[in-house]
């Protein structure tokens, strides 16, 4: 079975992209080694033409099946337009640091020995 990235990259091939990075970001984030929870999700395409940005958010999140929705903690999504993409030369922005801590962060109530 294909893991949670690649279900991800399949799902999304439905909009037709003309860009899809779809990056797993979990190793920056709390969680066992080998995590598949948190993703970034850059996405161009035309279906995106004229939509806020929540509609393109709720399209993307419609796009993909409950089963890959429920399996994510988080999920920064880029969701531009060509014309877009290109005036910010083709590149997308940080993801934000997760709320539950990084695994560079000490944790909220973290036992010290």
């Amino acid at each position: 079975m294909a893991g949670i990235k690649e279900q991800i990259e399949n799902s999304l091939q439905l909009l037709q992209p003309q860009f899809l990075e779809v990056v797993n970001e979990s190793n920056h984030h709390a969680v066992p080694a080998g995590s598949e929870s948190h993703f970034k999700v850059t996405i161009v395409a035309e279906v995106f033409n004229s939509k806020p940005l929540v509609a393109r958010h709720r399209l993307v999140n419609t796009t993909l099946t409950p089963e890959i929705i429920n399996s994510i903690h988080a999920l920064a999504l880029h969701t531009l337009t060509p014309a877009e993409w290109q005036a910010r030369s083709e590149t997308a922005r940080k993801s934000p640091p997760c709320r539950g801590g990084s695994n560079t962060e000490e944790r909220v109530g973290a036992r010290k020995e």
